[in-house]
This record gives C-alpha cells, structure tokens and sequence, in this order.
C-alpha cells in the first residue's frame, strides 16, 4: 500500500510551509479522531495564485488550478498538525467557497480542482461529501478557498 507522502512525492507535490493564520482564528484543530483545516487560500510561495471572479475573466482552468493548491495548503496544514499524512484515514468533508458574479452557475467544477487532488492522494478514502458556495467576495482577493475535515488515526 503507497502511503499519502510517496504518492505525493509521485505526483511531483511538495508540500509547502503552512501558511500563519491570517486573523483571529487558528489553522487547524484537533478533537478526538477528527481534524478540521481552517480555509486555506490558493497561496504559492507567499503569493495568491489568482485573485478576482469567476463570471468576470477567469476561466475553469484557473480555478480549478487554484482550487488544487488550496488543497494542498489543506494537506500542509493536516502535516503540520499531524507530523504525517498516513495517520489520515479517510478525507470526510470538504467546503470551497468560489468567489464568483451572480450569473456564474460552475462552482462544482472549480471545486473539483481539490476534490480529483484528494482522491488522487487517498484514493478511495479520498472520496468525501462536499459544500461548494459563491460568494461575493473572499480575504485578501483570493478567487477560491478551501477548508477541510478529516478522520484520523487515535
């Protein structure tokens, strides 16, 4: 059985350092066997990797792109947390939120940019239920967020 890091290492995916917390909250946190990630936003050596709307000039590819690097930031906070990955048994949740005009109507498939990531990483266990809003607006301009929760090992 290939374990979450050496399938990361597989797919060429180095985990970044995790981002701080940007406000009056905490990155991650830890009650009995579940793990919940604060929203990570689409950062890349300290920078957001797109900014704006979807509705309004960006495309599905950008967001899903996007969407995948906040699930990596997600899996960077859940190393920070855990020390490893392989105590993840399954990835039970994710939430995105799309920041996006009124009349843009494909969340989901901005989404599925972290969601196919996940799978990818945990296979089957990968699979999770899933939240995907619009909102108007997100921190700092970010075009996507992406918060996780998941079931781990005692």
């Amino acid at each position: 059985m290939t374990t979450a890091s050496e399938t990361l290492h597989r797919l060429g995916i180095t985990l970044p350092v995790p981002t701080p917390a940007i406000a009056a909250y905490v990155p991650f946190v830890r009650a009995g066997n579940l793990l919940i990630i604060s929203g990570q936003l689409p950062l890349l050596d300290g920078k957001l990797l797109l900014t704006g709307q979807f509705g309004a000039g960006l495309t599905l590819e950008q967001g899903q792109n996007a969407a995948r690097q906040c699930a990596i930031n997600v899996l960077s906070q859940a190393q920070a947390a855990l020390g490893t990955l392989d105590l993840i048994r399954r990835v039970v949740r994710l939430g995105g939120f799309i920041s996006a005009t009124p009349e843009f109507t494909d969340h989901a498939k901005v989404m599925n940019g972290a969601s196919e990531l996940m799978e990818s990483v945990f296979g089957e266990a990968g699979r999770h239920a899933r939240s995907t809003i619009g909102v108007p607006s997100l921190p700092l301009g970010a075009a996507v967020e992406v918060e996780g929760l998941f079931d781990i090992s005692p």
